[in-house]
Formats: structure tokens, C-alpha cells, sequence
């Protein structure tokens, strides 16, 4: 049977952890290891992209994939799912779509996403919502030159984060938190102060070195970010 990337990054850890690649060591290149595991070689690339995210193995374009002298220790930051957050606090979540539309990338959105003049995306402004109290405020612009089927899609019963998830993986991710102030658009949106202190978490999402979507998400007056690794 045709092994998956989970079987075969299963397997080189197990290599590596059993000392059978040291640290250093080269590690065959993707064909042979594609040959000896009988997949497909993006299959291979798949699970060594992993292993090298995860600090086990390091990559060289030219010198090849070689065992860590010292295996890092990396956090690990998923994508949330702002329902499954509300939900899990036994919160009823509510999604309201404020704005759509498509327009042409603003200059400060083409150095961003590294977009050409002309270039358009599809723009949406959502307020997420618990127990009817607003929670996160969503500011999300689309590459429709990656994702044309953006440009047709449906948001207003659902918000963009899932929809995207379910369309295109990521293979890099940029994430910036930030304090910000509240302008007049933000509290009425959050029914807060204007000028009172928020969180703001910047995210811009790749797939193979094109960008996918940018996003700026502020959470409303004493929100707190917890993660775990």
C-alpha cells in the first residue's frame, strides 16, 4: 500500500530518534525516498516540509536535507476558528457580514501580499459575536488572482475563515499582535470607547510563496489570547 506523508515523516522520525540518522547526517534526497516508500515525490515533500517546521531536520536547496545537530524547539500557532472559540465557552456565536466587495488592491495591500497594479481582491468586514455581545471585529482581504472562486462565494451566513480553510492550505503563515486604540468605526462596532485599548492580531496567510489572504482582527475591550505548545 502506498504510504502517506503521515506514515513516512512516522518513519524518518522513527529513523532519527532511533539514532539510525544521527545528527548531521544526510538524509536521501525526495526521488529516492519517493522510490523506497512507493509515493508520489510532493507526498515526500510534504512530510520533510514538516519535519523541517517542527525544527527535526534542516533544508538546503543545494546541499540537501540534513538530521539537526540540535533539534529545535518551535510554538506552534494554528489558525483559529473564532466560532469553535465561542462555542467551546458554552457561548452562543453569532456572525454578522457588515461589508462585501471587490476592488481593485490599494497600494498598502499590493506590498503586503506582494500583488501588481490591477490586481483585485475581495474585501470583507465581519463582526463575530457571543451571547449577542460583539467579540471580534474582522477586517479580511482575498487574493482573487490565487482564489478566483472567492469572487462568487457566499459570506453572508458564514464567516471567510472556514470557507478559506476548506479551499487551500497554508505553507507559511505571518502573524503580528499589537495594541491599538479604538476609532469611531471600532466602538461602534465592539461597543466600546472611542480611544479605549484593544487587541489587534495582524495574519497574512502563503501557499506556495503567493499570498492568500491578509486579515486585521481586533477583539473587543479585555480580550485575552492563550496558547499552548
Amino acid at each position: 500500500m502506498t504510504a502517506t506523508y503521515r506514515d513516512i515523516k512516522s518513519d524518518i522520525l522513527g529513523k532519527i530518534t532511533r539514532g539510525e540518522w544521527t545528527p548531521g547526517s544526510l538524509i536521501p534526497g525526495e526521488l529516492e525516498l519517493a522510490e523506497t516508500y512507493g509515493s508520489a515525490r510532493a507526498t515526500v515533500n510534504r512530510a520533510m516540509r514538516e519535519l523541517a517546521e517542527e525544527g527535526i531536520i534542516e533544508r538546503k536547496r543545494k546541499s540537501g536535507s540534513r538530521v539537526r545537530l540540535a533539534p529545535l524547539r518551535q510554538a506552534r500557532f494554528d489558525i483559529p476558528v473564532i466560532r469553535r472559540e465561542i462555542e467551546e465557552q458554552g457561548r452562543a456565536y453569532r456572525y454578522a457580514l457588515v461589508r462585501s466587495e471587490v476592488v481593485e488592491a490599494p497600494e498598502w495591500l499590493r506590498a503586503r501580499l506582494a500583488l501588481q497594479p490591477g490586481d483585485r481582491v475581495r474585501h470583507l468586514v465581519c463582526l463575530h459575536l457571543a451571547d449577542g455581545t460583539p467579540w471580534q471585529h474582522e477586517d479580511r482581504w482575498i487574493n482573487l488572482g490565487l482564489l478566483p472562486q472567492a469572487l462568487d462565494a457566499d459570506f453572508s451566513a458564514s464567516g471567510p475563515t472556514e470557507w478559506l480553510m476548506a479551499q487551500i492550505p497554508f505553507s507559511a503563515v505571518e502573524i503580528s499582535i499589537s495594541a491599538t486604540a479604538a476609532d469611531a468605526a471600532l466602538a461602534a462596532h465592539l461597543d466600546c470607547a472611542p480611544g479605549e485599548p484593544l487587541l489587534m492580531t495582524e495574519r497574512s496567510t502563503r501557499w506556495n510563496d503567493q499570498m492568500v489572504t491578509y486579515v486585521r482582527l481586533v477583539h473587543r475591550p479585555g480580550h485575552r489570547m492563550t496558547t499552548r505548545y
